[in-house]
């Protein structure tokens, strides 16, 4: 092989290289962006949520926000408690950034069905281990705080199945997507998660 030839062969492999390592890193980067954003937004709509306790005012997560924080969840107990800031209304924008209250239910500890939906693979991916027994907390901006006891876990295919809002003392139930590895999001099936104070 001439000289020429090597050297354009050296070139081959390292421009090879450089792209296969330039795919590699834009590859990383849009897995991690919806990760990386809800994590982000968890930290706005907390400083949110300290701004409205302390100021007794509404206050919104970043400044074209058409959301605010209405509740505190912390699922699990001790070091393995997660807790994360719920923003009001189900809309799928403000889904993205945490878990939402469903508006059409009760505020969480009324008296009533709370519903509050999370994404299956960033904010809700802690419902995957939830087991009866298992406690959660909502803390509300007036202070007050209900504790609830998991008596339910289930998948339902949510175009047979209705979460109904009436009940006789406080519940809430917790939704997401199922399976929580699937690859294509958006099916039919929804893992609820049921819990009475």
């Amino acid at each position: 092989m001439s000289l020429a030839a090597s050297g354009r062969v050296d070139s081959l492999l390292k421009a090879t290289a450089i792209a296969a390592f330039a795919a590699g890193v834009a590859s990383l980067a849009v897995g991690a962006w919806i990760p990386v954003k809800a994590w982000a937004a968890q930290l706005l709509i907390d400083a949110a949520w300290r701004r409205e306790q302390t100021l007794s005012q509404i206050a919104v997560p970043w400044p074209w926000a058409d959301t605010r924080p209405v509740a505190k969840l912390t699922v699990g107990e001790g070091r393995a408690a997660i807790t994360l800031v719920v923003l009001e209304g189900s809309s799928g924008r403000n889904l993205a950034f945490g878990p939402v209250h469903d508006a059409a239910s009760v505020a969480p500890g009324a008296l009533g069905n709370s519903v509050i939906e999370g994404h299956r693979d960033t904010h809700f991916k802690i419902l995957r281990t939830a087991k009866p027994g298992d406690r959660v907390t909502v803390e509300l901006l007036n202070g007050s705080r209900s504790v609830f006891v998991v008596t339910d876990v289930r998948i339902v295919d949510s175009r047979r199945t209705r979460i109904v809002l009436d009940a006789d003392a406080a519940r809430l139930t917790l939704v997401t997507c199922y399976p929580f590895d699937a690859i294509n999001p958006g099916g039919p099936l929804r893992w609820l998660v049921t819990a009475e104070r």
